[in-house]
Order: C-alpha cells, then structure tokens, then sequence
C-alpha cells in the first residue's frame, strides 16, 4: 500500500531502453505549456530512486515541466554489471535529453546526483540552462586530506573491503528495513521526515534481481580514482548560472566545501539551510520547491 501511495506522486513512470539495458524515468508536463518554462531534471542521489522527488514533481510541475530518472543500476533501473562511474551516470542523462528533451534544462540534484548534473553540463553545455546542486560532495577532497604516505595503506583498506566477501554480506545486512531506517537517521537531521513511505522507497530497489552484483560494483566504483571527475576543475569551466543548496546539519558531507566551492565559480550562489540534513528537498520540501522556483525565476526566465 505505501509504495502505491508515492508512486501515485511521481507523475508518468515509463521505462526506456539506454544501451540495451532498462530504464526508468518519469514526467509531469506543465499545462497550459510556455516557451518561456524551462524544463527539469531531477536525478537522486547515491541509494535512491525517483520516489526521493515524490514531495517535489508535482509541486515544480505547476511551473515547468519536470523529469526524474532513476539512474542505471538505482531504482527501478537495470541493475547491471558495468563499470559504474559519474560520467557513465552523465552520459545517460544526456542521451535521455537528446531522445526525448531536445531543449536546455535546469538539471537539479542531490549528492551524487548533484556530481553527475555538474558532469553533463560541464560535458555537454548545449543541454544545461542552469544547476541547482545540493550537499555536493567531491571524492578528490577526501583523497588529497590523506597524507601521502598513508595512501597506500588505506586504499589497500578499501579494496578488501570492496571485495565480494565482505561486500555480499554487507549487501544483505544493510537491506534489512531496520538497518536503512537507521541510515536515514544519519543523512536527516529531522527524525519525523523519516517515514515508512521513505524506507520502502530505499529498500525496495535491493530486491531487484541482480542487486548483490550490482551493489558490489558500485561499491567498488566508488572508491576508485576513476569514479569522480574533480569538482574545483570543472567549477572554472562552467559559465551557466548554478544554485547549491546545503543543510547545515549535513553529516555525510561538510557544508564547510560550500564556501570552498564558491571560490571557483562566481556564478555560484549558496544557500545554507538551518536544521536541515543531507537530503534537503525531502527534509524540508516547501522550503526547498519554493526556492528552486524562485531562483528559476529570478535567474533564468530573462537570460536568451
């Protein structure tokens, strides 16, 4: 019954074939239509689905045409065995604006889904309007705050524990409902907005065929040197302008990196929020919709 009920709040859910694997995306378009309503990607962050927007498709839908993907090997997408990197995640979002979009979009995202919206529009500026990000993290920070002679060692800490006799049990121990409702605990600051709803959209995808392979690739593709490209390089070659939003009570990612982040771009406005996670458009989605609209408005609606 709770997965009915947010399903219900997604908007269209189709599925699209991208390189012979499945995929899932959703719509809502905007009526009456306007040349001037810039359309919208929406793209989830590292464990989620379309169901993390089910507070925020229907709400932004009123002003602009909204899409959401599940990104290959999340959700309701394809669990498959590839390499799984941000540029792979990149490629999708861009071949899925080429087949059904065709017009610049504001891509917003959260996390990882704000590390693969930077990606493809610093890959492919002709689909990207403009960015809005939320709790950005960047992989090469964490790399550089190691000391070098202490790099050998905890990469050879990684790859045993990237290893499927660790990450296999790992998988089913950290699928089990109670587990994930701990997790969200960490990622939330607000202990209400953790809902049953919120747990079956998390737990349900790790019972997708294929799950443990896929999971045990991610796993590994995350801590490779490969995975990520670098945030402050990509910040200075983008000319769009960009809104990242962070809660202050972000505990997987410093907020501290926003004011780092801005040094790179000035076309970079931040905007902190009190008593707010690392998820900040599920924690405090009136918040969060209202200003993703007002900034569209403000910034973009007059630019050519």
């Amino acid at each position: 019954m709770v997965q009915t009920l947010w399903q219900h709040r997604v908007g269209n859910q189709r599925d699209w074939v991208w390189r012979g694997w499945q995929t899932r995306y959703t719509y809502i378009r905007r009526f009456p239509s306007s040349s001037e309503a810039v359309p919208i990607i929406l793209l989830h962050g590292f464990g989620a689905s379309i169901g993390h927007w089910r507070q925020n498709l229907e709400v932004i839908s009123q002003h602009h045409t909204v899409y959401a993907l599940d990104m290959l090997g999340w959700g309701a997408s394809e669990k498959a065995p590839v390499n799984y990197s941000v540029s792979l995640w990149a490629e999708q979002v861009y071949d899925f604006w080429k087949a059904f979009i065709r017009k610049p979009v504001v891509i917003v995202g959260n996390s990882l889904g704000s590390l693969v919206s930077i990606t493809a529009a610093a890959t492919y500026p002709e689909m990207a309007r403009g960015l809005v990000m939320m709790s950005l993290p960047d992989p090469s920070l964490e790399q550089e705050a190691i000391p070098l002679m202490l790099r050998p060692m905890v990469m050879a800490i990684k790859n045993f524990v990237a290893s499927p006799l660790f990450l296999k049990p790992l998988f089913y121990f950290i699928r089990q409902p109670g587990v994930l409702r701990r997790w969200a605990t960490i990622a939330y600051a607000n202990p209400e907005a953790i809902t049953d709803e919120l747990v079956d959209i998390i737990a349900l995808p790790a019972q997708d065929r294929g799950s443990v392979r896929a999971f045990t690739a991610l796993f590994k593709a995350s801590i490779g040197a490969n995975f990520s490209p670098n945030v402050k390089l990509i910040l200075p070659t983008l000319s769009i302008p960009m809104l990242l939003i962070w809660g202050q009570k972000d505990r997987f990612v410093p907020p501290a990196l926003a004011p780092i982040f801005a040094q790179y771009n000035k076309n970079l406005q931040i905007l902190n929020l009190d008593n707010v996670g690392h998820c900040p458009h599920d924690e405090s989605p009136d918040e969060v919709n209202q200003v993703i609209l007002d900034w569209i408005d403000r910034t973009l609606v007059l630019l050519p």
